[in-house]
């Protein structure tokens, strides 16, 4: 039996860029607070530069399956 595919969707510039968008944001937030100061703002800037690598690290993971 063939199997025929559903029409592929189509998705706005804001759907496409939106977790980009936010990964900029959150490692913007990172180097800011890293040049700012030290205490919380070194754990914030850990968590927002170390958040691209997780989703880096997360979609080479899903691609391998």
């Amino acid at each position: 039996m063939t199997e025929t595919k559903a029409p592929a969707r189509r998705q706005t510039a804001a759907q496409i860029f939106a977790i980009p968008a936010l990964l900029a944001l959150l490692s913007l937030v990172g180097l800011v607070s890293a040049l700012m100061g030290d205490g919380v703002r070194d754990f914030l800037s850990w968590l927002g530069l170390a958040a691209p690598v997780i989703v880096a690290l997360w979609a080479l993971k899903a691609r391998r399956r």
